[in-house]
């Protein structure tokens, strides 16, 4: 199953400019976020616990960012 993260694309580039900035801020490396928003790799439990923080989102949000399928 794939993941359409163009909404967590466009938090990431509002909020930190650069997924390498955000990814720092995650405590990932550039290549890790890069596998996880090119649907190669998951998102742990943990990792969306802290980007959600750090995105400023609501848990309401979380769906939206971390689970809309590819259609």
């Amino acid at each position: 199953m794939s993941f359409d993260y163009k909404k967590l694309k466009g938090r990431i580039k509002e909020y930190y400019d650069t997924q390498d900035n955000f990814a720092k801020a995650l405590n990932i490396g550039r290549t890790g976020l890069s596998l996880r928003l090119n649907n190669r790799m998951d998102f742990t439990q943990k990792e969306i616990n802290r980007a959600y923080v750090l995105l400023d989102l609501s848990k309401e949000e979380i769906p939206e960012y971390f689970f809309k399928q590819k259609v």
